[in-house]
């Protein structure tokens, strides 16, 4: 199953607006949920299963009628929209969801195209492009197997993003920001930093911000690079999502 993205986000689901700038924190507890992050890669990654030739905004628009979360005011109006169109987002959310599509393509230029169609229904902004490609040729990279310097090395060279500042250096001046531009390099640099998926996701999860996107980038890239979710983490992560959730992911594995 594609679980990495959903993980971080229901382990980050009750930190978003009550930071714990540390890594000692309890995984899972009962205020843990999936919110928007999942919902919206559910419907990125229904939608790579049916071909990715139908449009994106009417899976995304039906999963997100589906289950309610906290939308940001601009996609719960494109949500609400007779005819919604992409309204030049750089918001994180085009990073958030784009997971799917890393693993169901096998070359690195078709994963960037559907990764720009994936953002581009509502997050067409170039910022908000640059941050679904740079995540998707990170999980694609660590699929192939390419190393944590590989993959530094040519997401810095090829977006732009500073990779270099540790999480012990980011985590004191961090602060809340849903800017893929403020959320990719940090969520990047948790995934370098950590010895296995685990430490991906509470490295994430402590730097402060939006945790829980924060945390499904991260866990997203390190599903891929660690192709090992423990098994512990994966029930917990399982028993918090519905039926129809767990059909649509337990079919976008690796191809």
């Amino acid at each position: 199953m594609l679980l990495g993205a959903a993980i971080g986000d229901i382990v980050g689901s009750r930190f978003e607006f009550d930071n714990y700038r540390a890594t000692d924190f309890d995984l899972f507890t009962a205020a843990s949920t999936f919110t928007d992050d999942t919902i919206c890669t559910v419907a990125v990654a229904e939608w790579l299963q049916q071909g990715g030739r139908d449009d994106l905004a009417v899976y995304m628009r039906r999963w997100c009628h589906r289950y309610d979360s906290s939308y940001g005011n601009h996609f719960r109006a494109w949500l609400a929209s007779a005819n919604p169109q992409p309204y030049h987002s750089y918001g994180n959310g085009a990073a958030m969801r784009v997971s799917p599509v890393a693993w169901h393509w096998d070359s690195l230029a078709e994963t960037l195209a559907y990764a720009e169609k994936s953002a581009a229904i509502t997050h067409n902004h170039p910022e908000g492009i640059r941050g679904a490609q740079a995540t998707a040729a990170a999980i694609f990279w660590a699929r192939q197997g390419k190393d944590k310097a590989f993959i530094k090395d040519h997401i810095s060279a090829e977006y732009g993003y500073d990779l270099s500042a540790s999480c012990a250096a980011i985590r004191p001046h961090y602060y809340f920001n849903e800017t893929c531009q403020e959320t990719v390099p940090q969520a990047i640099v948790a995934f370098l930093e950590s010895r296995d998926f685990e430490e991906a996701i509470r490295l994430a999860v402590s730097l402060g911000g939006d945790s829980d996107t924060l945390a499904a980038i991260t866990g997203s890239i390190a599903e891929a690079y660690y192709a090992d979710i423990p098994a512990g983490i994966r029930q917990e992560a399982l028993a918090r999502l519905p039926a129809d959730m767990r059909a649509i992911l337990s079919k976008s594995g690796r191809p």
